[in-house]
């Protein structure tokens, strides 16, 4: 198995577009109380795994070939309770269940997903400068 830098960090990249537009969507739902399915909104993730061997393969004779997206789940966090009587939504008591999403956080997984992507965006423009240097030595 060959490692292939540009394909590797390709795979992160778009990866990690799937990880900032599930983020978005988390916080474009924060105070969705009422979906199709019954209920408020659930939080959402992405789940990724390696592609090839991984890191053990690292340590052997064949590496990991990127990363790919295995899908997105639903957090089983708890809803967020709040007391609005006169919310359409609320139950017997007066409470109403809001997403388990904390905009906080979401903005914290965010600022990592966009460095994980600026990162792999310098290592494909390191590959390229590498690469024309290579070029240049044919001359």
């Amino acid at each position: 198995m060959e490692l292939d830098p540009l394909a590797i960090s390709a795979s992160a990249l778009a990866a990690q577009r799937v990880r900032m537009n599930v983020i978005a969507e988390n916080l474009a739902h924060a105070d969705t109380t009422r979906t199709p399915e019954g209920g408020p909104y659930r939080r959402r993730k992405v789940l990724f795994e390696t592609q090839g061997e991984g890191f053990a393969g690292l340590l052997g004779a064949a590496p990991g070939q990127g990363v790919r997206v295995v899908g997105t789940v639903d957090a089983q966090t708890p809803f967020r309770r709040v007391h609005q009587p006169g919310h359409p939504d609320a139950d017997a008591e007066g409470y109403v269940a809001f997403p388990n999403v904390n905009p906080v956080m979401e903005m914290v997984d965010l600022m990592a997903a966009t460095r994980a992507y600026e990162a792999n965006v310098t290592a494909i423009q390191a590959l390229k400068s590498m690469m024309q240097k290579a070029l240049e030595l044919g001359r």
